[in-house]
């Protein structure tokens, strides 16, 4: 309990109060109720995700290792105007909370005119963070309604191979430090791969978050996706298990949030676009399942149907049902064959510039996901395993399904390590 006093005061005296009331009512109040109207549309079979996430350019400054982002072709945007409308469009279905990608965000001309115009959603900004310099961080300040995520990679060589760049790290934790001079309420996220998980998975590397003032950090795992997947850089099944369990034990021991998106309070594993609970929309204004999912029937610039009709398409609708008969873990790593099949069956456009998605998910080899039976490690921690109970589950879709019989989950024994059970 003592740790949760500490992140409280951590919140209180280190963070302007009003990115903290931004947070406890957009995010919290108004948040949860979007939540509660996304289960009773589910009640009615009907589907409209209450977290968007919207890649609103594909350019940037980096070269990440295994990046499926599209990020040295022509340069694409969704402009202020594209973005209000979309916004209000899902305002009007209750949501408030928008994930903003890319490409990096901030090389968006009009990233924090868009964060302005709508000071009743809140926007967890997804960014290396090289273009958040002091002014930036000021205008962040003054919004509330912005938190950055910024990706941290791991050591300064092993960032500057990461992200194909030289002096990576110094500039990322350059533009941390222009958000925590500046009181904003910042986190700092990792992907966590072969070069950097004995770095960063580490009570050592919170402790220095915390000490920093970083208020929540996210350890996402590795996708081998896009045109060089850089499949050396996955993660081991065991390595994947000592992640969960590591995020479960620092959960109930540091006085940092510490969130993650794909298991629910008992340990067991979801996919949130099986869930319905989020899907993506990349620069071209394409709806995609998810960010690694590159394909879309629909776009949102078509205004010759609603969003509402959109997020129902046959495509999305089938990939739901597909994920959720499938696995509780990432179908497009453990059946990418089903998924290509489903692709074709809807003739769905490849919604990339490079236009070799499908070929990339026909070469994927069969790789494990967060779905790993009889490991499953519920939360420690009281309050998030509460939490995610009644806001963050699977909302059961997956009820009635038995995936050992049409999933590949992976064995987490050094021995299985590369064996799949179909």
């Amino acid at each position: 309990m003592f740790f949760l006093a500490k992140m409280a005061r951590r919140l209180l005296f280190e963070t302007d109060k009003r990115h903290l009331w931004k947070l406890f009512w957009t995010m919290g109040v108004k948040g949860t109720r979007s939540v509660r109207l996304h289960k009773k549309r589910l009640a009615r079979g009907e589907y409209f995700p209450p977290f968007l996430y919207v890649s609103v350019i594909n350019s940037c400054n980096l070269r990440c290792q295994g990046c499926w982002v599209d990020v040295a072709a022509k340069q694409q945007t969704i402009d202020l105007e594209a973005m209000n409308q979309l916004i209000a469009e899902a305002k009007a279905m209750g949501n408030v909370f928008f994930g903003i990608v890319g490409g990096e965000p901030f090389m968006h001309p009009q990233l924090l005119d868009i964060v302005e115009a709508n000071r009743d959603c809140y926007f967890q900004i997804f960014t290396n963070g090289h273009f958040i310099t002091d002014d930036v961080a000021k205008r962040l300040r003054r919004l509330g309604n912005a938190t950055p995520l910024i990706s941290v990679e791991g050591t300064d060589m092993v960032s500057d191979e990461r992200r194909g760049r030289t002096g990576v790290l110094s500039k990322t934790m350059q533009g941390v430090h222009n958000c925590l001079a500046n009181r904003v309420l910042t986190g700092v996220c990792t992907s966590l791969c072969q070069t950097n998980i004995d770095d960063l998975l580490t009570e050592a590397w919170l402790d220095r978050l915390i000490e920093m003032g970083v208020m929540y950090t996210w350890f996402h795992v590795y996708r081998p996706m896009g045109p060089e997947a850089n499949p050396q850089l996955c993660l081991t099944p065991e390595q994947q298990l000592r992640a969960r369990k590591f995020v479960v034990e620092m959960r109930a021991k540091k006085p940092i949030i510490i969130i993650d998106a794909y298991f629910d309070g008992r340990g067991q594993a979801l996919c949130p676009a099986a869930t319905g609970i989020t899907h993506h929309i990349n620069p071209w204004g394409g709806i995609e399942p998810c960010p690694i999912v590159q394909f879309a029937t629909d776009n949102i610039h078509d205004r010759s149907k609603t969003l509402v009709e959109k997020f129902n398409s046959p495509f999305l609708g089938d990939f739901r049902r597909l994920s959720q008969e499938t696995t509780r873990g990432c179908i497009v790593l453990e059946r990418p064959d089903l998924l290509k099949q489903l692709i074709e069956r809807h003739e769905a456009p490849d919604a990339t510039a490079r236009h070799t998605a499908l070929a990339e998910l026909d070469a994927m080899t069969i790789r494990p996901s967060q779905y790993n039976p009889g490991s499953e490690i519920p939360e420690k921690n009281w309050w998030y395993r509460l939490a995610k109970n009644r806001w963050f589950n699977d909302f059961g879709v997956y009820r009635g399904h038995d995936h050992t019989r049409t999933a590949a989950p992976f064995v987490a024994s050094q021995s299985d390590a590369t064996r799949v059970h179909v």
